[in-house]
């Protein structure tokens, strides 16, 4: 892609919009549409489109497998550590309103945000280093 000198510039420019809409969808999704799981697709596709325009190389140099594979761990552990937490307070594995007691609309809500900051950093790992570990295998002349 080097003589492709206008596609690279417009996806440098197209990358952090992307991303901020990417947060966006994360952080306002117990509001409206979206949330982890879109939000996650939508990260995962800016460094696709970072990968196809700039190589897998450089985009392994910028989100390294081993730092996309303990992403999507801890966002697993957020997860699962949200509803221990919650157990561990009295309440059912989700039931956000023993998160705060004295207001239980606070608890549903930074329990809603937290599931889904986890959902979001799984789905955009996983979807990446899926990418990645698929390139790869085209790179180094295996499979179809």
């Amino acid at each position: 892609m080097q003589h492709h000198q206008i596609l690279r510039v417009v996806t440098k420019f197209n990358l952090p919009l992307i991303m901020l809409f990417g947060l966006y969808v994360q952080f306002h999704g117990d509001y409206g549409p979206g949330g982890g799981f879109q939000a996650g697709v939508i990260v995962a596709a800016a460094l696709i489109l970072y990968t196809l325009v700039f190589g897998l190389e450089n985009a392994v140099r910028v989100a390294p497998r081993g730092a996309l594979t303990a992403c999507s761990a801890a966002g697993v552990l957020i997860y699962g550590g949200t509803g221990v937490v919650n157990m561990l307070l009295g309440g059912d594995f989700l039931d956000y309103g023993t998160l705060v007691p004295e207001h239980p609309a606070h608890g549903e809500h930074y329990g809603i945000l937290a599931v889904e900051l986890g959902v979001g950093l799984t789905v955009a790992s996983t979807l990446t280093l899926i990418f990645f570990t698929l390139a790869g295998r085209r790179a180094a002349g295996g499979g179809a």
